[in-house]
């Protein structure tokens, strides 16, 4: 049903549709093919999970840079649209974050939601796990108190020596700060800031023989370093942005918008629309006639000054317009042109593998594929589809009753059905396929290729094999191996799955109008029977 063949490899968020274009489930993946593929390929799903599969109408996914992007993504996107088939999670209103407060000795903890300058905070974290062993960590590292309220004694975090035990003012405020300031910088990711200060202190610690804070320094360091190697933070930014890239294909403008609120990415847009002059400009301007633009737009090339000013009237502030060359904007940038050729190109994508992968000479645009049908040699027919530019064309579908073979016999009757096709196209002056797949394997190809010849054509024919999935060419001794991964195959197997589909779909229908008809004369004679 969905060709998943041409998804990318990627981590990613996907989304499931319905038919009426609700989003009914967000996911998240390591390797989005595989991860969406398995929805189509199992057959042990539970009850919820066979519903969500059958009310799927169209998939969209959105690469990311890294997994815990896709986390983050999934996140955003499930608590913007709330689809149906996901967890609904109501006290769990955002990823939590690690809070240092503004205390005269502060403590660190874990907090739902940012404060207006009460606190200092850092995350978003994706994995609750690893949030609590980074606190707990950082707990142990600088003894700094988790208590809400300081304890008028000593607890046992203090006997433990997980606490500083500022209670009892077993510490300075001025050295008790220290650690905390120590800790924020590791929690900011400065980890090699905080390491070469240590270092230095530990030193200094020696050089005056004060070996028992060099060593409880030490220590500190081989800590920061070991955690240093597992942290994994990111930091919220203050600035919204658009990113938007564009490519342009046979005279087709294919355009993606992905929005960035404070430095996480919430989702994406999709347009195509007719290549021409000043395109891009008159985009922004429809684009942002009814929203509000962003902080900053992220751009491959520059825009009219007077554009700029429209999108800062528009917004009541400046709107900066920003054209990376390096950095992180420049890798969103390049994000988006990744999933430009995902959502756009998959298509002329597979199709180039295809050719690639037959060493064809033109790209196989269109591609028409025939197989046999039957049920032990009753209701014996043909089908053929029919696929342009990598999409089914289904006004060319065709069906075919066998005239001239009689009882079983596949190779005749890929022979039949293939010449009544190509001569009936060349009688009319019809358009001929590029490529020609027929269902089955050397004895199948054969034959079609035998009446092509019969009519003196030289179109490109292949075979495919079900069991081990064999690629026949005319010449070729032995079958050719495609890459089971690869999108040439997936292509193949699509074609000819579809092919497949159709056949059994019209052997059912003659054989229903069979039955039908044989109840019929059997009620006609029964009639008959009675009336004499």
């Amino acid at each position: 049903m969905f060709d998943t063949a041409t998804l990318p490899s990627a981590p990613g968020c996907y989304q499931f549709f319905d038919k009426g274009g609700t989003i009914i489930y967000v996911g998240k993946a390591k390797n989005l093919k595989k991860r969406v593929s398995s929805y189509f390929q199992k057959k042990d799903h539970d009850r919820k999970t066979q519903s969500l599969v059958a009310s799927i109408a169209r998939i969209s996914v959105v690469v990311t840079n890294t997994e815990t992007e896709a986390f983050l993504l999934e996140n955003n996107l499930i608590k913007k649209h709330q689809p149906k088939y996901n967890i609904d999670l109501k006290d769990a209103k955002r990823y939590a974050y690690i809070e240092l407060t503004r205390e005269p000795f502060p403590r660190i903890g874990i907090a739902r939601r940012t404060g207006a300058g009460e606190s200092v905070y850092f995350g978003p974290f994706v994995s609750a796990a690893e949030r609590d062993e980074l606190v707990r960590i950082v707990r142990k590292i600088f003894l700094i108190r988790s208590c809400r309220r300081l304890p008028k004694r000593a607890c046992l975090r203090h006997h433990l020596n997980t606490c500083s035990a500022p209670c009892v003012g077993a510490i300075t405020q001025e050295e008790y700060q220290r650690q905390v300031d120590r800790a924020a910088e590791l929690l900011k990711g400065k980890s090699t800031e905080l390491l070469h200060m240590l270092r230095e202190e530990m030193a200094g610690y020696s050089a005056r023989e004060e070996y028992e804070k060099a060593l409880s320094v030490r220590n500190q360091i081989g800590a920061v370093t070991r955690l240093s190697e597992r942290q994994h933070v990111e930091r919220p930014k203050e600035t919204d942005q658009d990113v938007i890239g564009y490519t342009i294909s046979d005279d087709t403008v294919y355009l993606m918008v992905f929005s960035v609120e404070k430095g996480l990415l919430m989702g994406k847009q999709e347009y195509s629309f007719d290549n021409r002059e000043d395109f891009f400009e008159e985009f922004l301007v429809q684009y942002y006639a009814d929203r509000v633009p962003p902080s900053e737009l992220i751009l491959s090339h520059e825009v009219d000054e007077a554009l700029a000013g429209y999108l800062s009237e528009r917004k009541g502030k400046a709107v900066h317009i920003t054209v990376p060359k390096i950095g992180e904007k420049k890798k969103l940038l390049d994000l988006v042109q990744k999933n430009l050729e995902y959502a756009f190109l998959k298509n002329e994508m597979k199709t180039k593998d295809l050719q690639a992968s037959l060493g064809l000479a033109d790209s196989p645009e269109v591609i028409e594929c025939f197989d046999i049908s039957h049920l032990s040699g009753t209701a014996m027919v043909g089908s053929m589809v029919q696929f342009r530019n990598g999409v089914p064309d289904k006004k060319n579908y065709r069906r075919f009753q066998i005239k001239t073979v009689e009882g079983i016999d596949d190779f005749a009757s890929i022979a039949e059905i293939v010449k009544r096709r190509y001569d009936r196209l060349i009688r009319e002056d019809r358009e001929l396929p590029d490529l020609i797949i027929i269902d089955g394997g050397k004895g199948q190809l054969s034959a079609a290729g035998e009446s092509l010849r019969d009519l003196d054509l030289t179109i490109p024919v292949i075979a495919l094999a079900k069991q081990e999935e064999d690629v026949y060419l005319p010449g070729e001794v032995l079958p050719r191996k495609l890459d089971p991964k690869g999108m040439a195959l997936h292509y193949l197997q699509e074609i000819r799955d579809e092919a497949h589909r159709f056949a059994i779909t019209y052997n059912r229908l003659l054989r229903k109008k069979t039955a039908v008809g044989s109840s019929g004369s059997s009620g006609s004679k029964r009639k008959k029977k009675n009336g004499a």
